[in-house]
């Protein structure tokens, strides 16, 4: 009986889909040891794919708030970005400044990029980034509406200005703090090709990578709060 029992759950076990065990997302204690959080905004593009491959590498774990138009381009990448375990974010359907919308304009760029996300993922997210980091209360209300909580940063690197992989670089180690969250962009091929770099380093520093949620699982993400 033993017997059959142990071959029974080794053989359920064989049978999950590689992915799933390889990727599921180890839990993490944020109040026990130091956490950093890293962001990219406005993918999934043609860059995508390396920094996925860079992140399993290191066995870090990050947060990608997408936009809508570019999840329509590349749905694999996006259902890839899911499957590696890392975090998902509505970043609006064409990545629109929000303050500067009526309230159902700003309505239908949330909740269009949910459908689409959805649609790519089988995730419908919690949570957005306004493109710009433009807000307002008008837009939080809306976003209370939409049943999405809003995730700021403690720090970006203005990476898309930057364009230089050693600036970058000492920019976000700069930045890097306990429980912090870093804006970068996914899009910006430099970002890209330095992150091996980035992610040595921190980890030396002892930080633990991870996505947004798991930095904020004691306290929960609420619709309609900003964080950060």
């Amino acid at each position: 009986m033993v017997i059959h029992a142990l071959l029974a759950a080794s053989l359920a076990l064989t049978s999950l889909p590689a992915q799933a065990t390889v990727n599921a997302p180890r839990s993490v204690d944020c109040s026990r040891v130091k956490c950093l959080a890293l962001t990219f905004d406005d993918g999934p593009g043609e860059y995508t794919p390396a920094l996925l491959k860079t992140l399993r590498k290191a066995g870090a774990k990050a947060t990608f708030f997408l936009v809508g138009e570019r999840v329509e381009k590349s749905p694999k990448v996006a259902k890839e970005i899911l499957a590696q375990g890392h975090a998902i974010g509505n970043h609006t359907y064409s990545h629109a400044a929000l303050p500067a919308l009526l309230d159902y304009e700003i309505l239908d760029e949330l909740k269009v990029n949910q459908e689409v996300i959805e649609k790519a993922t089988g995730l419908r997210p919690k949570m957005y980034r306004p493109p710009y980091g433009q807000t307002d209360e008008r837009v939080l209300r809306v976003a209370y509406q939409a049943e999405l909580a809003e995730i700021l940063w403690t720090g970006t690197t203005l990476d898309w200005s930057l364009r230089d992989t050693k600036k970058i670089k000492a920019v976000v180690l700069k930045l890097a703090q306990r429980d912090g969250v870093i804006l970068m962009h996914d899009v910006v091929p430099q970002t890209v090709k330095v992150m091996p770099e980035i992610l040595k380093e921190l980890k030396k520093q002892g930080y633990h990578l991870v996505t947004v949620p798991t930095l904020m699982r004691a306290k929960g993400l609420k619709a309609g709060t900003s964080y950060f």
